[in-house]
């Protein structure tokens, strides 16, 4: 997931400080998501068993029931096929599952399909991060109540 990440960023020239790029956990994201409470990161592999995308659930504020939506990122072999759509009910699903409201996500102007994907999803647009918000060096925010009705 590392360089599919690393990848997907480099090509949007988000390869920066303040950006999921230089998150420290990258190495070791199963074990990270593993001891995280309240939080868990899916994969999703090919016909060969390889990894090709990837999201995760996390906790920005468990008292205010927030979590975010990280790393969701698809190699450029399996983007076209519905897979992000995927990974994203995986995520949202288990988001209220675990007694989350709203889920948060931070992304940047130069992933417009990502931007598609959320609004598809019925993300409303931020006007400035969250307080908690764990990467400065990106543009936009979302977020949305998942207790609504499910969209997409």
């Amino acid at each position: 997931m590392k360089r599919i990440l690393q990848e997907s960023l480099r090509d949007a020239q988000l390869d920066k400080p303040g950006t999921a790029y230089f998150d420290p956990q990258l190495d070791e994201l199963a074990s990270y998501y593993e001891k995280l409470a309240h939080g868990a990161y899916w994969v999703a592999v090919n016909e060969q068993d390889e990894v090709v995308g990837g999201v995760g659930i996390g906790p920005l504020d468990w008292e205010a029931g927030i979590c975010e939506l990280q790393k969701l990122y698809i190699d450029k072999s399996a983007r076209g096929h519905g897979l992000s759509k995927q990974l994203m009910k995986q995520a949202m699903d288990y988001a209220l599952q675990d007694g989350y409201e709203r889920i948060y996500i931070v992304t940047d102007s130069r992933l417009p399909v990502a931007n598609q994907l959320y609004q598809k999803y019925q993300f409303e647009r931020l006007k400035a991060p969250l307080p908690q918000d764990p990467h400065p060096g990106c543009d936009t925010w979302y977020i949305r109540d998942i207790r609504l009705a499910d969209a997409g």
